[in-house]
Order: structure tokens, then sequence, then C-alpha cells
């Protein structure tokens, strides 16, 4: 059964903890795959396959005519379905592309920032308790927008499968090469390259907490998006809200993962009731029944607040991975949302639109991050480099001020840089 509190009674910033697995043994196994790997290269990613997903890998690299066959096998009506997410998610996301920019702030000064694309990323898609073709459409296409040259993807292959759906998302996201391997062992070929698998610039997509780990393990040697958590979903509702449209809501979150968390703020009792009636209706109905069941019990919560405006005030202070606000009038409220993911305007609007078919990415920050972090986006697969120039005249202007302020942090070699061109035509 879910449990109900007042705003005064909870913890806002636990709102999203969990009982985490054991940190240490987690951060040491990871570790020590990450060494192996690194060692034996493709004979360490063969023996953790076999280890973990049972498979026996005679060719770790998925070849095109597996791909195309995939793609030819997935019944016409799902295909048709994965090519319109991706034509909304393409829509969207070119909304995101930057271009360079060049100024002239003085005279003889430009200035400017130039986009380049990153030259080769790897995509992780998980393979464990659940299919996610979703997730390859939401990590490739941006990168292929943004201009990558190459995507690399990796998932489990349990017992040497990959299924037909992720392989012909991967087709129409545009991946380029795939992998039959998952896990902490291929973030680390990800990272450091082997035999087969090439190494890349950036690391991106969820995973379980082992790959989260080796993300972290990595971070340095190449770039990661973030470390995802176990999803999160924050209703906030009034007392029209339809309590068993709500209770599905959160549903769709907790059947991911037992860790998973969906929280309920409202300012009515009888809603507050009602979802609670709701979810212990729906839940037995559920072929993931077990993992919702533990995940509301152990993380539900429903919270009743004095009105809209605090619900909004609570929800800005845990920064939820997704925040459904089941209101009339949604956008008079929409300026008052300072963190969240992802955010679900109306009571027409579930959380699943942003999963598979608005556009919008799926991948968020969780965890609280939503405070300082974004969605996955085209801005996570390029890079910015500055660029200046000075004509002569200009740098003769500024070059006693750059001087004197190179002096003054005791960098005398930065200001001799700047007046040793000058001191030559003086001596001459």
């Amino acid at each position: 059964m879910i449990k109900q509190y007042s705003y005064n009674e909870i913890n806002i910033v636990d709102i999203f903890s969990r009982v985490e697995e054991k940190k240490n043994k987690i951060t040491d196994v990871v570790a020590e795959i990450i060494a192996t790997v690194r060692q034996k290269g493709d004979i360490a990613l063969r023996d953790y396959s076999l280890r973990f997903d049972g498979a026996v890998l005679e060719e770790m690299e998925v070849l095109s005519e597996e791909i195309e066959k995939a793609y030819q096998d997935v019944d016409e009506e799902f295909i048709s379905i994965l090519e319109e997410a991706a034509e909304h998610i393409r829509g969207y996301h070119e909304k995101q592309k930057r271009s360079d920019m060049m100024y002239m702030p003085r005279e003889g000064v430009v200035l400017g920032q130039k986009i380049t694309p990153l030259d080769r990323v790897g995509l992780y898609v998980p393979g464990g308790t659940a299919n996610y073709p979703s997730t390859v459409l939401m990590n490739g296409i941006p990168a292929k927008i943004a201009g990558v040259k190459e995507v690399i993807m990796v998932t489990p292959a349990k017992g040497g499968k990959i299924s037909n759906e992720v392989l012909a998302a991967a087709k129409i996201a545009g991946v380029d090469r795939i992998f039959k391997i998952g896990g902490a062992q291929a973030i680390a070929a990800l990272a450091y390259g082997t035999e087969t698998i090439p190494r890349v610039d950036k690391i991106v997509g969820p995973g379980n907490a082992f790959v989260a780990e080796a993300k972290k393990q990595v971070f340095g040697k190449v770039a990661i998006d973030m470390i995802a958590g176990p999803s999160e979903i924050l209703v906030i509702a009034d007392g029209q809200a339809d309590g068993a449209v709500v209770a599905a809501d959160m549903l769709s979150q907790a059947e991911h993962d037992e860790m998973a968390s969906a929280v309920l703020i409202t300012d009515s009792k009888e809603l507050a009731e009602a979802v609670s009636v709701c979810l212990e209706q729906q839940i037995p109905l559920l072929p993931r029944k077990d993992i919702a069941r533990k995940s509301i019990d152990d993380s539900g919560k429903i919270i009743l607040a004095k009105s809209i405006e605090e619900s909004i005030e609570i929800a800005n202070q845990i920064a939820p991975e997704h925040l459904e606000l089941c209101v009339d009038n949604p956008f008079d409220y929409l300026g008052q949302i300072r963190h969240a993911g992802s955010i679900f305007l109306g009571k027409n609007a579930p959380e699943a639109l942003g999963d598979y078919f608005s556009g919008t990415n799926h991948t968020l920050p969780t965890g609280g991050s939503a405070r300082f972090a974004s969605p996955l986006s085209v801005d996570d697969f390029i890079k910015k480099s500055s660029f200046t120039y000075y004509t002569k005249d200009a740098l003769a202007k500024e070059a006693e001020k750059i001087n004197t302020f190179a002096k003054r942090e005791g960098l005398t070699a930065h200001g001799k840089s700047v007046m040793i061109r000058f001191e030559k035509e003086a001596e001459e």
C-alpha cells in the first residue's frame, strides 16, 4: 500500500532516496572488469558474455545481413510506428542544432565559436528485464543530427541474440556498427578499445548499477552523458483529476524497476484516497506486477499539499526526472517550474508520450540532478571551439593592458608574448 504524507511530515530532500546496493562491492567488481578488459581485450569480452549473458560469441559484431533480416522480420505495423516515432524525434531535435558564430566586437578584432561534431560515440542500450528500441532512437538520432561520424551501439545479447526490434530501431536511427556486448565490460571496451571494438569519444545511454558505475570510472578517459539512476515520476494533480488515470501514470514508471519511484502531490484528500485505491486495483493486473508492487511499497508516496502552488514548490525541491502537471490550464503554472527533466502539461499528456512518440528525449537527469542537468540533446554530441583574430593595430591598443594583467598574476611570460611583437619594431 502506498504511503501518504503531509508536506511537513516528509524530508523532501530524501523523496527519491533508495536503499542502494552495496556500493563498495559494485565499485570493486566494476574496477576489476574494466582492468581485465583493458588487459585482455576481446578475450575478456567473450568470457564475460558467456558468464553474464550465456552467449558464446564467435562474432561480436552484428553483420549488416543480420540487421536487414531483423528489420524484415519485424511486423509492418511496428516498423511503421518506429518510423513515425523517429520522424517525431528528428523533428524536435533538428530544432536544437547549433551553428558557428562570428562577430567583430572592436575594430580589427574577430571572435567566434566553431561547432564540431564528435568523431565517434558509443550508445549503450540495456537488454536485461525489458526490450528498449526506444532507447536506440532517443540516443542514436540526436547523434546523427549533430553530425557524429560513427555511432557504435553495444547491447547485451542474451543467449547470443539481440531482439529484432532493437536491431530494426538501430537501422532506422542510422547506427553505424552494433556489438553484442553489454554490462560494465561493454563500457570498458568503448572507453579503451579492444581488437574488435573501437574506442569512442563519448558514451551515452542508461544501464543498471554496474553500467552506471563503469561510466563513472571511465569518465575522463571518455565523456559520458550522465549517471542515470532508477526511473522517477512525480505527478501534480488537482481535485478534478481522474484517480485511475493518475494511478496508471504512476505505474508507468513503477513497472520499470523495483527501485523506481512514483510520487503524487495533490491538494485533494479525495484524489489521494482514490489514487491509493486505484493503485491496489491496477497493480495485480500488470504483467510486471511484482516489480511495480515493490516499487510502490518501497518508494511510492502521496503528499498532501495546501495548493497547486505549494505542490509546485515541493516539486522544485525534488527536481524529478518526469513531472506531470495534471491540472486545468497547465500553461498558467509552467513558468513556476524550475527543476524537472521533462514536463508533461495537462491531463492528456501522460509521461509515456515522452518515452516513445512525442519527439522529446527520454534520456533524462535523475536523483535530483535536474537542478543542474538537462535531457540528452544534440548538444551532447558536439563540442565548441572558440577562435580569436586580431590585426596588429588592434593588438597594439590592448598590449599594455594585457601585460599589466599578466604581471598582476605573476605570469610575466604571458605579457612578454604580447609585448615582444612591438619591442622588435622599436629596436628597428
